[in-house]
């Protein structure tokens, strides 16, 4: 077992005492209200350059009598003695397009500090107003135009069993599918889940997940913290010229500052781990920040401490931070970073009675280590222009080792891996804005990856591990660049226009992708797009290194794969049907080409179906794919403390392989739809919130298995003429989350209860072959599963 995964005693109700504990907490929390007051803060900037902007209008709205002020010299801002609560602000300034910000959380336990950007305005003629949920989902990123959209920290501790999770709470997005309720893959329109990009900063970052597997974007949970994370854009197709080598999605997280006026904390604890937080100040004159959060995962605590947790063992714990360093004349700089530290041990069940498949046999050791360390420099040039230049080093570190139990009671090595991959990038981007109708944005990235990689197999002769794969110290470099301009000759009308250049040094393979699209807001609340984009993907470094077997000994076959590179076509309609009420419709073609498959021989296999590891094999780019589909989204933002976010898919994902016979990739479901909704109740200074989540989506794909050549190999044989022709029973999965906050003089305190899959439903996850038995099982996910937590800020 690699992946994190628990299950209830049968019989076993885990969520009701829980709830009952959490109606017990409600039940004393209803005293009087007090007025609880906290400050705003923050800093005004312009969209595009992120310069501050000087004497913009800061306006409370609702507040008797009327709070607002100014912003200063710098761009900043400051509210004192706001009530607890939601609130909403009306930001303005000459030249610029007027921003509500609509149900800002004010808590009394932390100051709430905003970076506002503003977008300027084309016309200088006449004032225009945004409405408060016109761009809601706006993503952060102005030239992105099509299936983008903005996420907030807010959604991912709010949202059912997103758990503060990125990538758990993008399931609720139209087009996007969870894979496995083990950890947080996510299949984006169909394409395989390794497809995905996550950027920090501006620049790509490994894996940020604990227990990640080699080759996946996924874990079991995230290393990064929600504390530590501003808003950030979520993208599924078509993208913006500055994103290269993905396919599917990208992540672009964004890390928010500390508070550099006041130290404030956050401490929580719950099933899945203790959090600490700490911000605040160097000095009382000095404007840095620092912001840092470390967690050490509750179950290896209780495991120390003398909790019997079961057969196995599952630890984790990581470090997060950002700090701020502004200057006077030398411009700003950030120093950031992550690091996890990922732990699992599966003894072998030592009483044979208990001896029913061969996993019962395996004593099992994983883990898997992330950490990437990242400095930031952005220089105003002028009024104009802005230049942000970052350089990052980062490792991901993995090693597995399984022994099988014989009827001995003997250990006797079965498996060994040992991977590491490092990457080291140096990234600049100057953005210049000619005017309020044209803005450039030029860029340049480099970038060293480093592969080692070690395996060994157990040999029935000579009854011992053998090394099967040695790659040592293997090192090849990327490069790309990429140029934006921005067109906008009305208010109603934006083009984004630009190109991608991508550039593999090992083997001199290069791409020129030309990217494009246009949003037209032709009627008041209404507007379409068209998005074009031709993205590639380079291979995985393990697969270009991998050592081969060939008539002449060992090889490196794969030196001379190329990218994996596909057309994204996307058409789009947005309606504002009400000031909270919107509907988006989006459909999308995407065209996979140059997809390595089988080099030897003609069969089945794709890249498009790879899920975990890399494969090792000779490929050629020989094979096509083709994904399309219909989605649409119906969202009511939070209004008269009442929100939904239904969302439905309908779409096919197709390939090819070295036998040019389409078939459906591992992940056409063909249908998937989500709702989301949510209730708060507030009382006092106290607020009760209800999530749900109800989640359905068509099976996966699996493959026959030839039981009789299973039996006679002693492992898993499929039938290849018939790959990806069974489909896995349909996914169905309702989430319940209820939380209670209660605002305090200086702290604000949180209980709340998520729980997954509530009904304990057994989804199947896919079908494999058990030499002992001789028979073929079916694999399930998850059953039902409490996370219980408790957090405090102050």
């Amino acid at each position: 077992m690699k992946t994190l995964t628990t299950r209830p005693r049968p019989g076993h109700h885990p969520a009701r005492p829980i709830l009952s504990l959490l109606l017990f907490a409600a039940s004393f929390s209803v005293s009087v209200a007090q007025s609880f007051t906290q400050t705003i803060r923050g800093t005004v900037v312009d969209a595009g350059l992120q310069t501050p902007l000087p004497g913009a209008s800061v306006v409370l709205l609702g507040s008797e009598p009327l709070q607002g002020t100014t912003t200063d010299a710098e761009g900043t801002f400051r509210i004192p003695a706001v009530r607890v609560g939601r609130q909403s602000l009306r930001v303005s300034v000459v030249g610029y397009k007027e921003r509500l910000l609509s149900n800002l959380t004010v808590d009394s336990g932390k100051e709430l500090v905003l970076t506002i950007a503003l977008d300027e305005s084309v016309s200088q003629l006449a004032e225009v107003t945004i409405r408060p949920t016109v761009d809601k989902d706006k993503p952060l990123n102005e030239l992105s135009t099509v299936s983008a959209r903005t996420f907030s920290v807010e959604e991912t501790g709010r949202f059912a069993a997103a758990i503060n999770d990125p990538a758990r709470m993008a399931t609720a997005y139209a087009g996007v599918v969870g894979g496995n309720d083990g950890n947080n893959q996510i299949i984006i329109r169909g394409n395989a889940p390794n497809g995905l990009l996550w950027r920090m900063e501006g620049v790509e970052i490994p894996n940020p997940n604990h227990f990640a597997e080699l080759g996946t974007s996924a874990g079991g949970v995230s290393i990064l913290s929600a504390q530590l994370l501003a808003n950030s854009d979520f993208l599924t197709g078509a993208f913006a010229a500055e994103y290269g080598n993905a396919l599917s999605g990208v992540f672009d997280l964004r890390l928010r500052r500390g508070n550099n006026a006041k130290r404030e904390s956050y401490v929580q604890a719950g099933v899945l781990g203790l959090d600490v937080s700490s911000e605040g100040p160097f000095s009382k004159k000095y404007k840095g920040s620092y912001l840092f959060n470390y967690r050490y995962s509750t179950l290896g605590l209780l495991r120390q401490v003398g909790f019997n947790l079961g057969s196995g063992t599952t630890t984790f714990q990581d470090f997060s931070f950002n700090v701020y360093l502004p200057t006077n004349r030398l411009g700003t700089f950030t120093l950031f970073g992550f690091g996890g530290l990922s732990r699992q041990d599966t003894p072998a069940k030592r009483d044979s009675t208990q001896w029913q498949y061969d996993f019962d046999r395996l004593n099992e050791q994983l883990t898997a280590n992330t950490g990437a360390v990242g400095l930031t420099h952005t220089l105003n040039l002028g009024r104009r222009a802005t230049l942000k230049t970052v350089a990052l080093a980062s490792a991901y570190g993995y090693t597995y080792q399984s022994q099988f139990l014989t009827d001995e009671l003997r250990l006797d090595g079965r498996e060994q891996s040992r991977y590491l991959n490092r990457k080291d990038i140096l990234s600049s981007t100057l953005t210049y804005k000619l005017n309020a109708r044209h803005t450039v944005r030029l860029g340049a990235i480099g970038a060293r990856l480093g592969f080692s990689l070690n395996q060994a197999a157990y040999q029935p002769q000579p009854q011992q591990l053998e090394p099967t794969v040695a790659v040592a110290d293997q090192t090849t470099q990327t490069v790309q660049a990429f140029g934006q301009w921005q067109f906008r000759p009305t208010e109603q009308l934006t083009l984004n226009a630009g190109a991608h250049y991508l550039r593999l040094l090992l083997n001199g393979r290069a791409s020129i992708e030309p990217r494009a699209a246009l949003r037209w807001a032709f009627r008041e609340g209404q507007s379409l797009s068209l998005g074009y984009g031709l993205h590639s993907q380079v291979p995985n470094v393990g697969t270009l290194f991998s050592v081969v077997a060939q008539e002449r000994g060992l090889v490196q076959a794969n030196r001379r794969l190329g990218f994996t590179r596909a057309h994204h076509v996307v058409l789009g309609y947005d309606r504002l049907l009400t000031e909270a009420l919107r509907l988006k419709v989006e459909s999308y073609y995407q065209w996979l080409f140059d997809v390595p498959v089988s080099a030897a021989g003609r069969d089945a296999y794709s890249l498009l179906n790879q899920q975990t590891n890399f494969p090792i094999q000779r490929l050629v780019n020989a094979g096509t794919g083709r994904n399309y589909g219909l989605e649409l989204t119906l969202e009511q933002f939070l209004k008269n403390n009442v929100y939904f976010l239904l969302s439905s898919s309908l779409y096919r994902s197709e390939y090819q392989g070295s036998d040019a016979i389409w078939r459906s990739t591992r992940f056409d479901g063909r249908v998937a739809t989500s709702l989301l909704a949510g209730k708060e109740f507030i009382v006092g200074n106290s607020t009760l919130g209800l999530n749900v989540k109800l989640t359905y989506a068509g099976g996966y794909r699996d493959t026959p298995i030839d039981v009789a050549a299973s039996r006679a190999q002693g492992q898993t044989v499929y039938v290849d003429a018939l790959t990806n022709s069974l489909q896995l029973t349909d996914y169905l999965r309702p989430d319940l989350r209820v939380s209670w906050k209660k605002q305090r003089p200086h702290s604000t305190r949180t209980l709340s209860l998520d729980v997954q899959n509530l009904i304990n439903r057994q989804n199947e996850f896919n079908r494999s072959f058990d030499p002992t038995s001789g028979t073929v099982r079916v694999v399930y996910q998850n059953g039902l599963l409490p996370v219980l937590s408790y957090r405090v800020a102050f």
